[in-house]
């Protein structure tokens, strides 16, 4: 049977969404590419003719030979910048060298760290070292923890320093005050923030493809019925989402108001807090099947992937995403509180059937 006009409407306008969506991804990771580089390895290198927005960097030795816009954030057993970093530095390190000009602060925890001749600091500079050796410029203060600080004959700090351990060289480089801490020692450790929030989406991306997987496993025909409710009825899914979201916490704080109902609220909401979770996957499986199937391709393991990833891809984008994830969100659970209502109507109906129907004398003589 041919699709009616209506059915290749409907394909048509999911096919136009799912270009759109591929194309504004690769619109919004081509920038994020060129601002932001996350490398690994045992030698990681930004050659001298290259030029990144941001780098984090685990590796054995990090070198910055070229430019890098942004911040620098490495965790490595030898870093080295020789270039310019126009952010902010952090390390942690076995050694840490910097020979080339930073425009904002370097924040380091090192076992050795060289400040060369030349090279500059527009920001200020703290540090926990085993030893710290100055000679080239910093703008800003100095708060060293190390076991020895030495000045060198180029060194100019043009704040103020503060310093634990043993101060020895060119005190007259320091512009400012001279301060002795003994709370000062080699315990600071950089904060890593861009990393951090790396492996933090990466972990949460995991436990949701886990969870995806786990449904799309153990329950594939009742996944597929949340697919298709938000395909065939997607204005529905989104109204009935909302209800849920609004409606499920209300009834669980009137419970909560009886006193007697507190232990059923307090279960309800760990109840709901999971639904909301299976709700979010849902939302962005169901629209990826939706707009993969428009595009003639059915395959619910492509469509989770594709869903998951393209959803923690869009929260990076400031208001848009959120707001696009959101209503994936409230698709995804009207959806999976419409399939569950169905299922529950199928299942009575199918009891009913095959309950043994009462004998009628009166269809013997009809």
């Amino acid at each position: 049977m041919g699709e009616t006009t209506k059915e290749r409407s409907r394909r048509s306008t999911a096919f136009v969404l799912l270009v759109v969506l591929l194309v504004g991804c690769a619109a919004f990771s081509a920038p994020v590419a060129a601002q932001s580089e996350t490398r690994t390895g045992g030698t990681i290198t930004i050659g001298p003719d290259e030029t990144v927005g941001s780098l984090n960097a685990f590796g054995g030795t990090v070198v910055v030979e070229g430019t890098v816009t942004g911040d620098v954030s490495a965790a490595a057993g030898d870093v080295r910048i020789d270039g310019d970093v126009g952010g902010d530095v952090e390390a942690g390190a076995g050694s840490v060298m910097i020979t080339g000009d930073v425009g904002g602060d370097v924040n380091a925890a090192t076992g050795g760290l060289e400040i060369a001749e030349g090279a500059t600091i527009g920001g200020s500079l703290a540090a926990g070292a085993g030893s710290v050796t100055i000679d080239g410029t910093i703008d800003g203060d100095a708060e060293l923890g190390a076991e020895t600080t030495t000045l060198g004959e180029e060194a100019a700090i043009a704040g103020d320093l503060r310093y634990g351990g043993d101060l020895q060289g060119n005190t007259d480089a320091v512009a400012g005050e001279i301060e002795y801490d003994s709370t000062l020692g080699g315990e600071w450790t950089p904060t890593f923030e861009p990393i951090s929030s790396l492996l933090a989406s990466a972990y949460i991306l995991a436990l949701n493809l886990l969870l995806g997987a786990a449904l799309l496993a153990i329950f594939p025909r009742f996944s597929d019925s949340v697919a298709g409710q938000v395909s065939q009825k997607p204005v529905r899914s989104g109204l009935v989402g909302l209800g849920v979201l609004i409606g499920v916490p209300l009834l669980l704080i009137a419970l909560a108001i009886t006193i007697v109902g507190i232990p059923f609220s307090l279960v309800g909401g760990l109840l709901f807090a999971l639904i909301i979770w299976i709700g979010i996957i849902y939302g962005r499986f169901a629209v990826a099947a939706w707009l993969l199937s428009a595009g003639g391709v059915d395959n619910r393991w492509l469509a989770l992937v594709v869903g998951l990833v393209g959803g923690a891809l869009l929260a990076q984008i400031p208001w848009i995403g959120g707001l696009l994830n959101f209503l994936f969100f409230l698709l995804g659970l009207g959806a999976l509180a419409l399939a569950l209502v169905q299922h529950r109507r199928t299942s009575r109906e199918q009891r009913h059937e095959q309950e043994p129907q009462p004998y009628s004398h009166r269809s013997n003589f009809q």
